[in-house]
């Protein structure tokens, strides 16, 4: 499926500048990547589908109240947060990754698209101490290992129907992985995109309590 089908059918009520953008975004990625490598080169041709839609499928199964605030973990050149932010203009978004080149990518392509609602910057998660709303990654790790990175940067203040924590894309069989948590949610991207990549990409969900 071509990339303006995609987002007229996946997301009929994008604006025009949120069409414009995420146009914008696949461009942009090819541009930077043939410079400083964030995504395979071998996979470049599909950063539509594979980088920026597999982002954006986070958006079909979970809302943000307007001044909600998330942490992309790991985001590399800025993936899932910055499509994320193009589709939640009024939610705030903080991407982090430890390797300067990837956030020198991630902060230009925010400062080429006008995004006002996210910023880039070099920093393991270790390190951060700020709180938020939800934790966002695509699959940096091991999930038992990313919660034991992450646990303490949700805030214990929830501001959205939906409690506060960890959504993380992840594909493959992971269940084994999940076996030490009992409330969290999983959620198959298959169930809105129809594209083959897709079939085996989740997302979990994993409330935090206080």
């Amino acid at each position: 499926m071509v990339m303006i089908q995609a987002l007229y059918e996946y997301f009929p009520d994008l604006t025009k500048k949120q069409h414009e953008q995420i146009e914008m975004l696949c461009d942009l990625y090819t541009y930077w990547n043939a410079r400083i490598n964030v995504i395979s080169r071998k996979d470049i041709d599909n950063i539509f589908e594979h980088h920026v839609l597999h982002s954006m499928a986070i958006a079909k199964f979970f809302d943000f109240k307007q001044g909600s605030s998330i942490l992309d973990v790991g985001t590399g050149g800025g993936l899932p947060g910055i499509p994320l932010a193009i589709l939640f203009p009024k939610v705030q978004f903080t991407l982090i990754d430890g390797i300067a080149k990837k956030i020198t990518v991630a902060s230009n392509i925010i400062q080429e698209l006008g995004l006002t609602n996210a910023t880039a910057k070099q920093q393991r998660v270790e390190e951060c101490k700020e709180k938020y709303d939800y934790i966002v990654s695509r699959a940096v790790t091991a999930f038992p290992d990313f919660y034991k990175l992450v646990r303490k940067n949700v805030s214990s203040i929830s501001n959205n129907a939906l409690h506060n924590g960890i959504i993380y894309i992840k594909g493959g069989d992971f269940y084994e992985e999940m076996q030490g948590f009992k409330k969290y949610k999983i959620y198959p991207i298959s169930a809105f995109f129809s594209e083959p990549f897709f079939e085996t990409k989740k997302i979990i969900y994993l409330p935090i309590e206080p």
